[in-house]
């Protein structure tokens, strides 16, 4: 047997039935499906989100799809706006104001993702 640690998750409840049901399917436990899913993807530093994707009946047995979440080099308003979690109103206010860093482009906010990164690290 491997070394093992444990990890305890509290996972929605039609989440855990849908987990039941793939490890009865396949015939293996819980344990080695959701093991199986970390080693898959790899470095657990890059992993933002997993997307499994199903089928009609909720459940698709062995098909998941792994899409690390990555924005383009440059944002517009909207972009940057569902990246930070934010209205795009607020975005369009601090770039008015001077405060977030970007530039008009043919009188359109854009935004360089990593003046974005440098400006939210910045301690006021």
């Amino acid at each position: 047997m491997q070394d093992r640690t444990p990890l305890y998750v509290r996972l929605p409840k039609p989440e855990a039935e849908r987990l039941d049901r793939a490890a009865f399917e396949l015939k293996t436990s819980k344990q080695d499906l959701v093991a199986g899913l970390v080693a898959a993807y790899g470095d657990l530093a890059t992993l933002r989100r997993v997307t499994v994707e199903t089928s009609d009946d909720g459940l698709a047995v062995g098909h998941a799809a792994f899409r690390p979440l990555s924005p383009p080099d440059v944002l517009t308003v909207a972009e940057l706006a569902s990246w930070l979690q934010v209205d795009e109103q607020a975005v369009t206010e601090l770039a008015d104001q001077g405060d977030l860093p970007g530039r008009k482009l043919a009188g359109e906010w854009r935004f360089a993702r990593e003046a974005v990164v440098d400006w939210l690290a910045r301690r006021q």
